[in-house]
């Protein structure tokens, strides 16, 4: 995390975060598989490797939480994040597969205060992630809503 907490006002169209990288284990894609999403591509080693995927592949909504830890860890956890309204798009564009190492990137596309909420600003997020390869594997876009510093400062 860095040393400086994250308001509406800190994020600038165009910026670029490097949300840092994640090695994907083949007991961590049993593990989430095994409770969340239990198919074979996800289970076992061979099943996978006679799928489309081609070998043991986290699921797309492992995908999706390893993607959120490593925005957690980036940034949202030292910020005045209030959740998201929803998420506009997530694109799993090719399979991650147990040994490879991730990357992940986000960039500001747009912000914009709160009309109903003045201590609220929404500020849409694109977000990729990488293998190893430079693959691009995966893609969410979505708005995230941060509380003003000043309401920030009212709130401590």
């Amino acid at each position: 995390m860095t040393a400086k907490t994250w308001a509406y006002e800190d994020f600038v169209e165009g910026a670029s975060f490097d949300l840092g990288t994640k090695e994907v284990s083949a007991a961590e894609i049993v593990e989430f598989a095994s409770e969340f999403d239990a198919q074979p591509m996800h289970l076992d080693e061979e099943a996978g490797k006679a799928s489309i995927l081609g070998g043991l592949s986290a699921s797309g909504w492992h995908t999706c939480a390893m993607f959120m830890r490593m925005l957690c860890d980036a940034f949202l956890l030292d910020s005045t994040c209030q959740g998201a309204p929803g998420v506009d798009q997530v694109k799993w564009k090719k399979p991650v597969l147990a040994g490879d190492t991730l990357r992940g990137n986000l960039v500001v596309l747009a912000k914009r205060p709160s009309k109903s909420k003045p201590q609220l600003g929404f500020v849409t997020m694109r977000s990729e992630l990488v293998n190893q390869r430079g693959e691009s594997v995966f893609e969410l876009e979505n708005s995230v809503m941060f509380l003003t510093r000043d309401a920030a400062g009212n709130a401590a």
